[in-house]
C-alpha cells in the first residue's frame, strides 16, 4: 500500500503475543470494549457484522459524553487485515461528515508475536492535520499497548 503523507497517519509495532490472538480481539465485540479507547474512557457498546458492507459501530463514554460511531468493514482478509470507514454504514448510506478509513495490518514477526500496522486515511490533508493534532499517535498508540496486554491476559 502506498502511503500518501499528506493525508495518512500510520505507524507500525511489534506485539509479543500471538497474530490469530490479535486479529480475535479485533473482530470480536466483548474484546473490542477492552482495548479500543484509552482509558478511562470505555467502550460501552460493540456491534459488529464481520463482512463486507457489514457494521462496525461502538459506542464510547468519554468524560460523561456518549459517542456514537457507525461504520461499515470495506475489506476483511482473515487473520491479516481489516479495513473499516466512518464514511457509510450499515447498507452503504454515506455519511454526512466522513472522519476516516482505518487499516489494520498484521503479520507474524517469525517469533510467536504480531507485526501490527494501524493507518487512517483521510480524505484531506487538513483532516489528518486535525486527527494527528487530536493525538492520532498517541492515542493510537495507547490503544494498541492496551490491546498487546489485553491479548497477554488472554493466552
Amino acid at each position: 500500500m502506498n502511503l500518501d503523507p499528506q493525508t495518512d497517519l500510520s505507524f507500525t509495532r511489534t506485539l509479543a503475543a500471538p497474530r490469530q490472538l490479535i486479529w480475535e480481539c479485533w473482530t470480536t465485540p466483548e474484546h473490542i470494549k477492552n482495548f479500543f479507547i484509552p482509558k478511562p474512557h470505555s467502550v460501552t457498546a460493540c456491534d459488529i457484522d464481520l463482512r463486507v458492507g457489514g457494521r462496525f459501530n461502538t459506542t464510547f463514554e468519554v468524560e460523561g459524553n456518549v459517542m456514537e460511531n457507525t461504520g461499515v468493514y470495506l475489506e476483511i482478509v482473515p487473520g491479516t487485515r481489516l479495513v473499516f470507514t466512518d464514511g457509510y454504514s450499515e447498507g452503504w448510506k454515506p455519511a454526512a461528515d466522513p472522519f476516516m478509513t482505518a487499516i489494520i495490518d498484521l503479520e507474524d514477526d517469525g517469533n510467536g508475536g504480531t507485526i501490527y500496522t494501524a493507518t487512517a486515511r483521510h480524505r484531506s490533508q487538513e483532516a489528518a492535520q486535525n486527527h494527528e493534532a487530536m493525538g492520532f499517535f498517541d492515542g493510537w498508540g495507547t490503544v494498541v499497548t492496551q490491546l498487546e496486554a489485553y491479548a497477554q491476559s488472554l493466552s
